[in-house]
């Protein structure tokens, strides 16, 4: 695997791919890497041959009370699990190589951005598009793959690949969970063994609004009120929002007939943690796309 530093050198290296005629898989990510990322790098090597890796704290999507400074990292931990994975090349800019002096443009989603994460985090999701398009221009990747526990992200930037006209096909992967249930994350780690039991109750939440959904039941008030009531049952974890909406418009929907992404994002001690499943429309989660 080789480590790229400079934008100019991942662009040279995708080209070099495409005039060998070689299909290039791209996996953006923030580092702290785990078995989720991982799944998504397996399907990227599977479906690409050339594969790059990018590692990026991007400070334009925090806000100034959020965790920047404190966001796990461990390069060199990552680059040894990207090399275990066989990663082609591991893109690694530093601050200024994907933000020079002087730029004031942003990309950014209207509507979508505003929704779910993003009404509790204001500016993250323009922080998120700007920066995945600048990606998408170093890489020119012809697949890019996304995990499906971000279906905000996902929504937002599948209308952004749609809108501005990005030759790249977004792959989304299924969530990777822990034994417990709980949707592996970089936060993770910031939870101490007693908030690590808590957080269990957003998979919990998600389970019961599958079970009801199962046995037929289509209204999303009455799945939300069950879901909520289970949340309550962890006083300890503040709900931040428990949704059912348009998997692509992230918009509300009165019934799940039609499918719905059921989505919830709640605190635990300090670390917000987010969890969805996607539902058919005949009781049964969905496949990711």
């Amino acid at each position: 695997m080789l480590i790229l530093t400079s934008a100019a050198e991942v662009t040279a290296v995708s080209k070099e791919a495409h005039r060998a005629g070689k299909r290039v898989g791209f996996v953006p990510t923030m580092g702290a890497l785990h078995q989720g990322h991982l799944s998504l790098v397996r399907t990227a090597r599977a479906q690409s041959d050339v594969v790059i890796v990018s590692v990026f704290v991007n400070p334009k999507q925090f806000g100034p009370a959020e965790d920047f400074t404190k966001y796990p990292r461990n390069p060199e931990q990552d680059s040894a699990m990207l090399a275990a994975e066989k990663t082609d090349y591991l893109f690694l800019p530093s601050t200024e190589e994907m933000y020079p002096p002087g730029g004031t443009s942003w990309v950014t989603v209207e509507g979508l951005s505003e929704q779910l994460d993003g009404r509790s985090r204001p500016g993250h999701f323009r922080g998120v598009t700007t920066v995945v398009s600048k990606l998408f221009n170093i890489v020119q990747p012809d697949l890019a793959f996304f995990g499906q526990k971000d279906a905000a992200q996902v929504a937002i930037i599948d209308k952004m690949v749609r809108d501005l006209n990005f030759d790249v096909r977004i792959v989304v992967c299924p969530i990777v969970r822990e034994s417990d249930g709980l949707a592996m994350s970089s936060r993770n780690t910031y939870l101490n063994p007693e908030q690590r039991k808590q957080a269990t109750v957003l998979y919990r939440s998600l389970m019961r609004v599958q079970t009801l959904a199962d046995r037929g039941e289509s209204s999303s008030a009455r799945l939300r009120v069950a879901g909520t009531q289970v949340m309550a049952e962890e006083p300890a974890v503040k709900l931040d929002y428990f949704e059912i909406v348009n998997r692509e418009t992230l918009d509300p929907v009165a019934d799940i007939s039609g499918g719905a992404l059921v989505a919830v994002a709640a605190y635990v001690g300090s670390t917000r943690l987010i969890d969805n499943i996607v539902l058919s429309g005949k009781g049964n989660a969905a496949e990711p796309r």
